[in-house]
């Protein structure tokens, strides 16, 4: 197998991570595609066209090209992009019937496997899907923004016919398995990496005179601001802390349909509880920038209600920043509790709180949590993620291909 058509439909991997829809999956799609390049597997990316002004076939890395199909106004909500799946397929179709061939196709969130599935039977590709998040997980967790019928529905044939799937972690194979009914032999752990040439430990002093950044206690939120983060919870733990003196940094901005309104009442949140002048709300920040903000903490707080993954706590671990999050999907691999963080079974600020003060009040187990967070983060790279996937391509060769007919 030399060469994959991946699919990143309602987001580019080129776009910034924390804005609007893009998240870890930008950088999922981003690494992994590199990474195969460099394993001798090349890539294609296909994605929405979302503006008429960038060209319509880029490339970034080592030439890795990712190519923008016309589909539905550009104006449209992840939340109406269904309605032109058809679309983006026929538009990716037309460009693969012409290129160089093209061996399989990697799928990225239900939107491009209902694609990707449309794909694989009309040219009679193998097909790989990885769905990051899943509809019926995220609405047990108690988000009711995405558990609408359709989305289900897709999800649950794209799971029927997909030849593999790709699962970040034993939680997310065992939630495919549950919820869906997924075949457990067409499953493959595959978790996601860091790039370890960016994110790594530094000075934290350095980094707060960087960042103009006063000595008090610094807690950390990374991501985007909607209900399924917990950013709530992050507030009430600032709230709860002793240390009066502690501050918080939000870096990210709204995202989805209750995005706008959740931002809205996260600020007014702060203002309510005194807290507007221990609040610093930043704007989505670059990699190269990030790293800094990660050395410049004493704790990362991650609340999310459900995680397939949790790439935000990996970039801090690597930095040696040690984390506190919830006890959902890939954060428990990454986090060992009470070792590099520490893992959360309820949704209680006060039980936040306690944990975040174990670590700030105690200078010598933060050093510990922080060395042991570093050691953790080194068996996550991306080199050995495309190595993985490179060995699961070349064994597709040999297998017929699933038939939901």
């Amino acid at each position: 197998m030399r060469k994959l058509a991946v699919l990143s439909m309602h987001t580019s991997p080129l776009a910034q991570p924390g804005i609007g829809d893009g998240g870890g999956m930008n950088v999922y799609v981003r690494e992994v595609s590199s990474a195969l390049e460099q394993a001798g597997i090349s890539s294609t990316v296909f994605t929405r066209r979302v503006d008429g002004e960038t060209p319509k076939i880029m490339t970034f890395g080592n030439g890795l090209k990712v190519v923008q199909i016309d589909a539905g106004d550009f104006s449209l909500r992840k939340e109406e992009l269904f309605s032109v799946v058809g679309d983006f397929a026929n538009g990716v179709e037309d460009f693969l019937v012409k290129e160089d061939r093209h061996d399989a196709l990697l799928a990225n969130y239900w939107l491009s496997g209902s694609a990707a599935h449309q794909l694989k039977h009309s040219l009679n590709m193998p097909l790989l899907t990885s769905f990051h998040t899943l509809a019926l997980v995220k609405a047990a967790s108690g988000d009711k923004s995405c558990g609408y019928e359709e989305r289900i529905n897709m999800e649950s044939e794209v799971i029927g016919c997909s030849d593999v799937i790709l699962s970040n972690s034993s939680f997310e194979r065992d939630q495919l398995v549950s919820y869906y009914g997924a075949e457990p032999s067409r499953i493959e752990i595959v978790p996601p990496g860091v790039d370890r040439s960016i994110f790594k430990p530094g000075s934290k002093k350095e980094a707060r005179q960087l960042l103009n950044l006063g000595g008090q206690t610094t807690l950390l939120f990374v991501g985007r601001i909607q209900p399924l983060k917990g950013v709530d919870l992050t507030i009430s733990t600032l709230s709860e802390l002793e240390d009066k003196e502690a501050r918080l940094i939000l870096i990210g901005s709204s995202s989805g349909p209750e995005g706008p309104s959740e931002e809205r009442r996260i600020r007014k949140m702060v203002e309510e509880l005194g807290l507007t002048n221990r609040v610093l709300f930043v704007e989505p920040q670059p990699h190269e920038k990030l790293v800094n903000w990660y050395r410049a903490a004493d704790v990362l707080l991650m609340p999310s209600r459900s995680e397939s993954f949790g790439l935000v706590a990996l970039e801090a671990a690597a930095c040696g920043l040690p984390v506190v999050a919830s006890a959902v999907g890939g954060l428990q691999k990454i986090v060992e509790d009470s070792s590099s963080g520490y893992l959360i079974n309820d949704r209680d600020p006060w039980s936040y709180a306690a944990h975040v003060s174990k670590i700030i009040n105690d200078s010598k187990k933060a050093e510990e949590m922080s060395t042991k967070a570093v050691e953790r983060s080194k068996s996550f790279t991306w080199s050995v993620t495309a190595a993985r996937l490179r060995r699961i391509c070349s064994d597709l060769q040999s297998r017929s291909l699933v038939d939901c007919a």
